[in-house]
């Protein structure tokens, strides 16, 4: 966010379907009371899809604090990411939450404290993940902020730093490259002035707080995540602050795993109509779409209900931003979808809360019958 202050089945016997249906009935009934089944991602040809082949659509919130806080106290997180927390976000329908990582505290350089840099950094966002799964719930795990040299990352940069943004994704897809519930969303938001050519490939850039520096394009990113033989879908944002994709299709980088996702961000102050919206259902046609940071500043829904109205009819995910309540936050600042950690709304809150509860409710009723049809084709064969 910007923010303004800073194949061939084998043959098998009748009997085993029903053997295996008993089985997992079984299973479920030994349970913990609660659990919900470990998500699966993937990309199928324009759609992301779950474990058993349905199309998913990504709905969900953007958590932040993790990017920042462990830059300026003793925490890594700000607020609490207990499962009773993590159990808010799916009273509010989501069913993915994007997790904003800082660069400097993921990989402990540049002086940062041990304590909550470093091992120290990667064990929480690693527990923090596990916690968010165990309620069901995709990860998007996002480089929001990185530095070049000898810098901490205390700021969104033009594009990620050479030195440290491959070895940042080689570090992250090793640790996660198991887990078939994230998803790797390589830079925050590139700046304006950032070419394609150098978004794809690399460039000279420079920045006024960090300066000038090498900066990593996404092809070379991508290489660092299928270098660890990590297969997740991978999400690329668009240029300006990821709100132009128009140059995406053109400078799509290579990916053997073939699990690219466009990532693309629209607020009231950045808004997304007519070519834009073009852009974005031309895309879809090739390519899985997700609104990874959506918001509104003047604490209303005048823009995010439309856009999420039109994203729902062309099956685009979006996930509001963000679930934060700390010092400096509301809904014209952050925007921050609650006014404290409890959950409660702001007024911009309430409108999104209202849309992702009614529109997950009939995502998860289409799912629950396209995997029950899943099953019985599959008990036929």
């Amino acid at each position: 966010m910007v923010r303004w202050a800073l194949t061939t089945r084998p043959s098998r016997a009748k009997s085993l379907p029903l053997l295996a249906a008993l089985l997992l009935a079984l299973l479920a009934l030994a349970a913990p009371a609660g659990a919900a089944t470990r998500p699966w991602i993937g990309v199928r040809g324009n759609q992301l899809v779950n474990g058993k082949g349905v199309p998913v659509r990504l709905l969900g919130v953007n958590r932040s604090g993790s990017e920042y806080e462990c830059l300026y106290g003793s925490r890594v997180f700000d607020g609490p990411t207990d499962l009773e927390s993590i159990q808010r976000f799916v009273n509010w329908g989501a069913n993915a939450v994007r997790l904003p990582l800082n660069e400097t505290c993921w990989l402990g350089i540049n002086g940062i404290s041990a304590e909550v840099g470093g091992a120290a950094y990667r064990a929480a966002i690693k527990g923090y993940v596990k916690r968010l799964e165990r309620k069901g719930l995709y990860v998007i795990l996002d480089l929001q902020w990185s530095a070049p040299g000898t810098q901490r990352a205390e700021s969104l940069v033009p594009l990620p730093d050479a030195e440290h943004g491959p070895a940042f994704w080689t570090s992250v897809a090793r640790e996660f490259k198991g887990n078939r519930g994230v998803l790797f969303d390589l830079f925050n938001e590139p700046r304006p002035g950032v070419s394609w050519e150098c978004w794809r490939s690399g460039c000279e850039v420079h920045d006024e707080v960090v300066g000038s520096y090498r900066a990593a394009g996404m092809q070379q990113l991508v290489n660092a995540v299928r270098g660890t033989g990590a297969k997740q879908p991978i999400m690329l944002p668009g240029t300006e602050f990821a709100h132009n994709l128009g140059g995406w299709l053109s400078h799509l980088p290579t990916d053997p795993a073939h699990a690219l996702v466009a990532s693309t961000h629209t607020y009231d102050f950045l808004p997304c109509y007519g070519h834009c919206r073009q852009v974005l259902v031309t895309i879809s046609r090739h390519h899985p779409v997700v609104t990874d940071e959506l918001g509104e500043t003047d604490c209303g829904i005048s823009y995010i209900t439309p856009y999420m109205k039109w994203a729902d009819r062309h099956k685009i995910g979006y996930l509001g931003w963000a679930w934060t309540a700390g010092s400096g936050w509301g809904c014209e600042e952050g925007p921050s979808l609650i006014r404290n950690y409890r959950g409660l709304p702001t007024e911009y809150g309430l409108g999104f809360r209202e849309h992702l509860r009614k529109v997950s409710k009939r995502e998860r009723e289409r799912v629950r019958k396209a995997e029950a049809q899943a099953g019985r084709r599959s008990a036929a064969a």
